[in-house]
């Protein structure tokens, strides 16, 4: 069986969209996953399924979420293969960056135009990035939350959908995986 890591844009932060884990771990199983487990609270769930399509896995704990939580998300798949080949090819973390200021913004696929050569334009603060396919390597010298590099940044520029997490979590979920 795959082992699949979901992550889940914008619950539990701030007042809304709050979801229980215990909730979240019961849903994934109602959809036949096995071997469920959260990490945080931030929408992190490891499972593990036979079936091997990402796009209709995403849309069916999506659907589900939708219909039972009474709102919609944003749900991105990696299985754990792909999360380990993300943690070994981050150009920022072979510079020898410091890891506690790296981030991965996950998109939901690979952006239907060019890259725009812009992105970066007007910015002169300390902050980079790399984009790689389905990926972006976020360095954020003076914390993710101070960064015009957000979440919504790459998906207004990009046009996908995309949810970042700090590198500790990507690699953490990665263990898990493993494990």
């Amino acid at each position: 069986m795959t082992v699949f890591i979901s992550l889940i844009r914008g619950i539990n932060v701030g007042m809304r969209k709050r979801v229980g884990m215990a909730d979240l771990v019961q849903l994934c199983q109602s959809l036949g996953f096995t071997n469920v487990r959260t990490y945080l609270r931030s929408g992190n769930v490891l499972f593990e399924s036979p079936h091997g399509d990402p796009g209709q896995l995403s849309a069916m704990i999506g659907e589900k979420m939708s219909r039972e939580f009474g709102f919609p998300v944003k749900v991105i798949l990696r299985t754990s293969e792909e999360l380990r080949c993300i943690i070994a090819n981050n150009p920022l973390a072979k510079e020898g960056l410091e890891a506690d200021k790296l981030h991965v913004a996950f998109l939901s696929g690979i952006p239907p135009e060019a890259f725009p050569e812009n992105m970066m334009k007007g910015h002169d603060g300390p902050d980079r990035y790399v984009i790689a396919a389905r990926e972006v390597y976020l360095s954020c010298p003076d914390g993710y939350g101070r960064t015009k590099f957000s979440t919504s940044f790459f998906e207004k520029k990009l046009g996908v959908a995309a949810t970042t997490r700090n590198w500790k979590t990507v690699t953490t979920l990665a263990g898990m995986a493993e494990g």
